[in-house]
């Protein structure tokens, strides 16, 4: 097939427009660089009625807002999911990853929780504390100066609590609880589990005039139309573009490489446009991988050349490995006290006002390192199967189960707001035996080889979730709540979520000092091929019990500044 070449060089291509390519393309543009941005998806943006969600009512939808074509339902603003047609992923020795891919600009933050929480301190030194996995090659007090700059360039809400290793930033006030997250607090804080104010990106005051101040929808999963939460195409590209950036935007365009010359060095990226299915050919300086950390293990792994017979950048036979993913445990409770509330428009942005950082002690547990808890609740819109079988509550307080028509409705009414949720999300031990590979027997709908996934769960991880199984039972009980469902046991994992659907998964590229053990230096530059970096989740070390997005973006600033700072030079 005939590749067609542009004429044009850029100085930077960025491959990705999610957390870290955004950032990258806002840093890089607005430096003086001319930049193109590539992204699998089609342009997107909240604000446009035509593909808007936000403030819909579950009437316009076919099924009341229950998935038909989107995972999460169908006003969650993801185009893609763990399944995609055309796109498919294979499994080996059991593996159960679950890949989920958001194609669109902007990428999986359009529907993220917008939990956005600091590594700590202890966080990027494990390895010197339990003697697990590896400590990386940078410290808290490397990253914090960039953490600063991207609370204060996005804007997110939270308490200073003065926490060791949950490190306070620059916040917005935080919403106050609401009445579900009372009883969680007072139930919570009865079990010793502490809990603070959370601390998610959604402006709850005004920081520029190029956003709007969250109005309590409670739909941050379908992407802010008025800009007040945090998504990589509202907050970082279009004002980047606003500003005069030299951003040149290819939509809908899948990378199948790398390009190199004959000395190994990167000279561009080769793209399937999705919509005329020919290939196209981009020149550059300097590449930028951003298409997440499993994507991008991909595009190395099949960037093959005579310098680089394994992958570009695969001198160390790493990419792919160290594959990690937040492990999670959820549960949910019937709180009789909550039934019978008055109907009210319970005022909150779309996610949990209130959350509890990981508060133990490892020398006096059975596993290491720990994980947060997240939790829901409360008068929210109902949709397609809301109330987990409203008829079946009835049990617990000794009335008829089932029914229908007008016994239906009072039922509905009777249980509304009474369900409460706890979810834990907690930092799982890298393994090199946890990877992700090429299957040269299967290609997808453009014809690139697909990955092949390996990854089981250590004892460490099960034992986790047990621990957070029996908390979750702790609040339960002081709460009054009636735990659903019976309690996973080890035949079950303890209830641990299948890795990769926790959608955290990072470390194939990790970043060490030594070419040998790492794929990238600290700048998160390719040992092998000094123009190319990744500013994604792959280079992490480890994962922290922390949703990564903020450290994503603190490091991807950093790379830049480093990559503005080496073309000056010219070192690259």
């Amino acid at each position: 097939m005939q590749i067609k070449e542009s004429p044009e060089q850029f100085d930077a291509i960025i491959v990705g427009s999610g957390a870290g390519g955004g950032m990258a393309t806002k840093i890089l543009s607005e430096a003086g660089l001319n930049i193109a941005v590539i992204e699998a998806g089609p342009f997107f943006d909240p604000a446009n009625p035509k593909t808007r969600t936000q403030l819909k009512w579950p009437y316009e939808s076919p099924r009341r807002g229950a998935s038909t074509t989107r995972h999460f339902g169908d006003f969650d603003m993801a185009y893609g999911g763990w399944d995609i047609e055309g796109e498919p992923y294979t499994h080996k020795d059991g593996t159960e990853f679950e890949w989920f891919r958001s194609r669109m600009l902007g990428g999986r933050t359009n529907h993220w929780g917008r939990i956005s929480l600091r590594f700590g301190p202890k966080d990027f030194k494990r390895k010197s504390i339990d003697g697990l996995g590896d400590n990386w090659p940078i410290s808290y007090e490397d990253v914090k100066p960039y953490y600063d700059k991207v609370d204060k360039l996005i804007g997110v809400f939270g308490s200073k609590e003065n926490l060791p290793n949950d490190p306070d930033g620059f916040f917005l006030p935080a919403p106050k609880p609401r009445l579900h997250e009372l009883y969680y607090i007072k139930a919570a804080r009865k079990a010793n589990v502490p809990v603070y104010p959370s601390r998610l990106s959604i402006l709850t005051k005004r920081i520029n005039n190029e956003r709007g101040v969250c109005f309590y929808c409670g739909q941050c999963s379908r992407s802010c139309s008025v800009y007040a939460d945090f998504s990589s195409g509202s907050c970082l590209i279009f004002p980047a573009q606003k500003s005069g950036g030299q951003i040149r935007l290819y939509t809908d365009s899948m990378v199948r490489e790398v390009v190199t010359d004959d000395s190994g060095k990167a000279t561009g990226v080769i793209f399937i446009n999705k919509n005329d299915r020919k290939e196209y050919k981009l020149n550059a300086k300097v590449i930028v991988l951003a298409a997440s950390a499993c994507s991008t293990a991909r595009i190395l792994l099949n960037s093959k050349s005579k310098v680089h017979k394994d992958g570009l950048g695969n001198s160390s036979g790493l990419i792919g490995r160290y594959l990690h993913d937040s492990t999670g445990a959820d549960r949910v409770g019937f709180v009789p006290a909550l039934m019978d509330r008055k109907t009210y428009n319970e005022d909150g942005v779309g996610g949990m006002h209130v959350y509890s950082p990981w508060w133990g002690d490892n020398k006096k547990l059975d596993f290491p390192r720990g994980y947060h808890l997240e939790m829901w609740g409360g008068l929210g819109m109902p949709s397609y199967g809301f109330g987990f079988g409203v008829n079946a509550l009835n049990k617990f307080i000794g009335e008829k189960v089932g029914g229908y028509g007008n016994q239906l409705r009072k039922d509905a009414k009777k249980f509304y707001g009474a369900i409460i949720g706890f979810s834990s999300r907690g930092e799982s031990i890298p393994m090199e035996s946890n990877y992700c590979e090429i299957d040269s027997d299967t290609v997808d709908e453009w014809g690139i080889p697909v990955l092949r996934f390996h990854y089981k769960w250590t004892q460490h991880e099960r034992l986790q979730a047990k621990h957070a199984h029996n908390t979750f039972e702790e609040i339960f009980d002081h709460m009054g709540a009636i735990p659903l469902g019976a309690k996973p046991d080890a035949e079950t994992d303890y209830g641990l979520a299948p890795p990769g659907s926790i959608i955290h998964e990072v470390g194939t590229t990790r970043m060490g000092n030594d070419p040998k053990k790492s794929v990238t230096n600290e700048y998160q530059q390719l040992h092998d091929v000094d123009n190319v970096f990744i500013v994604d989740g792959g280079p992490f070390v480890s994962q922290a019990d922390k949703n990564p997005t903020w450290t994503i973006m603190a490091l991807s600033w950093r790379t830049c500044d480093y990559i503005v700072s080496e073309l000056k030079k010219q070192n690259i």
